[in-house]
């Protein structure tokens, strides 16, 4: 199709270049004409002087024979012009007919090209669309892929973070990474280990006090069985020296000897008994043995270490995530204050070519040694007019600041897309303009969905969505592509 738009367009030119050559023949036959016109104007004047001489002679009568021959002459003379006329005016006509021909032919010709020319607009369009809209997905895929890549490099660097952080096991890596998302939940859950640690902590020390009192008086069993068993054994050493001493003296056995009751009170019995009582009291107050202590008193030691070293591990992770996230609020909070000082020379820019270059707007960080955390105040001073914050603005005034702030941040970062929501509604007729005006400015690198009932903005807009009801309760949309119109 554009190699038929393109050799209709040689044609049109090879005919136009036929009708410059025939304006130029028109334009030696109005030289003619006014040759022609200039003969006439003799042959008037000829004809005009044979008159004036017809009338001297019956007036003066004057030589006839000299008036004969004058006008004779005048004769000849009228004759040669009208054959000249003859001559210029067929030359004339012929020229005539071939400019009216010529004219008709161009005509139909320029008819011809008009409507090539429509279908080569149109064709043009399409292409100019697909190539604006190709330009744009190459766009966005070169933005989305940077922005893969980027997180790509993000979640390498995290990952390689992460792994000199970490020399633990799965479950531990989790709760790192876990800990990292969210530093609140890393708190939280630091907050609950403590606070079991400190439990298990309590309760093992409990235990550790039943423990070592049980062992107090294991101690004291043991040192009285030891002496139990130290003075039993020497009790059975004097019953044997004195069973040998008087069976070897008295030639007796002791179970034959009976000892005098009195005797035995006034002597060593009265010491046994004083020594047995107090080594029943002393077996009273230990009390009752439990087997199984010292085994309850391992567990729990163990699980007291394994504790204490879960709880070092964490106050490890601890310091390391507190130090990355010290690290990351810095990178953050410079990263933060170099875009916002570029939004904040956008903002202006954008807000002048909306206002006046008179006009001053600012960003004002309220909290500067916390920038990541404060807020942001948006400020803006029209001609004439103290600074006000945005609302106090009026509703044009608030809606182009807002606007402005909008483009500001899009020209530090673009969009694909863009969606507002009956923005122009309290913006003037001048205004509008100017919103419109940004809109196309910024039309080249994203796309704008705008909501609107302002006819101004419509007329803007390349195609147009409305929402009309043809019955009740049944929405239609039409569309109106108005790029064609425009092209």
């Amino acid at each position: 199709t554009l190699d038929k738009l393109d050799l209709n367009k040689k044609e049109y030119l090879k005919y136009e270049e036929k009708l410059k050559n025939q304006n130029i023949k028109i334009s030696d036959i109005k030289d003619v004409e006014a040759q022609f016109q200039g003969i006439s104007n003799n042959i008037k004047n000829i004809t005009s002087k044979k008159s004036q001489i017809v009338k001297l002679i019956s007036l003066e009568k004057i030589d006839k024979s000299k008036v004969i021959k004058n006008l004779n002459s005048l004769e000849v003379e009228i004759t040669s012009i009208d054959k000249s006329f003859n001559i210029i005016e067929d030359l004339f006509r012929a020229d005539n007919k071939e400019t009216i021909r010529i004219n008709k032919l161009f005509s139909d010709k320029s008819k011809d090209l008009s409507t090539t020319e429509i279908d080569y607009n149109n064709l043009k369009s399409k292409l100019e669309s697909l190539e604006k809209e190709l330009e744009y997905k190459s766009i966005t895929y070169d933005f989305n892929k940077k922005r893969i890549n980027n997180n790509q490099l993000k979640l390498n660097d995290s990952e390689n973070e992460i792994k000199k952080l970490s020399s633990i096991d799965d479950e531990k890596d989790y709760v790192l990474i876990k800990l990292y998302d969210d530093k609140s939940i890393s708190e939280n859950d630091l907050e609950n280990s403590e606070n079991e640690y400190y439990k298990i902590k309590s309760n093992i020390d409990l235990d550790d006090t039943s423990v070592r009192e049980l062992q107090k008086k294991k101690d004291i069993n043991v040192e009285l069985i030891d002496q139990l068993k130290s003075g039993i054994y020497d009790t059975e050493l004097d019953l044997n020296s004195i069973n040998q001493r008087i069976s070897v003296e008295f030639d007796l056995k002791l179970s034959e000897c009976k000892v005098d009751k009195d005797l035995i009170e006034n002597h060593s019995i009265e010491n046994l008994e004083l020594r047995r009582d107090k080594l029943k009291e002393k077996i009273e107050k230990i009390g009752q043995i439990n087997p199984l202590a010292m085994e309850a008193y391992k567990e729990i030691n163990e699980r007291h270490e394994f504790i204490v070293k879960e709880r070092e591990d964490l106050f490890e992770a601890k310091d390391s995530l507190l130090k990355t996230i010290q690290e990351i609020d810095l990178v953050a909070k410079e990263s933060f204050l170099n875009s916002f000082e570029k939004i904040k020379d956008n903002f202006k820019t954008v807000f002048r070519s909306l206002f006046t270059e008179d006009d001053d707007c600012d960003l004002v960080i309220n909290d500067p040694d916390n920038p990541l955390e404060s807020s942001i105040e948006i400020m803006a001073k029209p001609k004439g007019k103290k600074p006000l914050t945005i609302n106090q603005l009026s509703g044009g005034e608030k809606t182009l600041t807002a606007t402005s702030l909008l483009f500001a941040i899009y020209l530090l970062k673009p969009a694909p897309f863009c969606v507002f929501d009956e923005v122009d509604a309290p913006l003037d007729d001048s205004n509008i303009d100017k919103f419109n005006k940004i809109i196309n400015k910024f039309s080249s690198s994203s796309q704008f969905i705008i909501v609107t009932h302002n006819k101004r903005t419509m007329n803007n807009a390349d195609i147009i969505y409305g929402i009309t009801m043809p019955e009740q309760g049944v929405s239609k949309v039409v569309p109106v592509d108005l790029r064609n119109l425009k092209a």
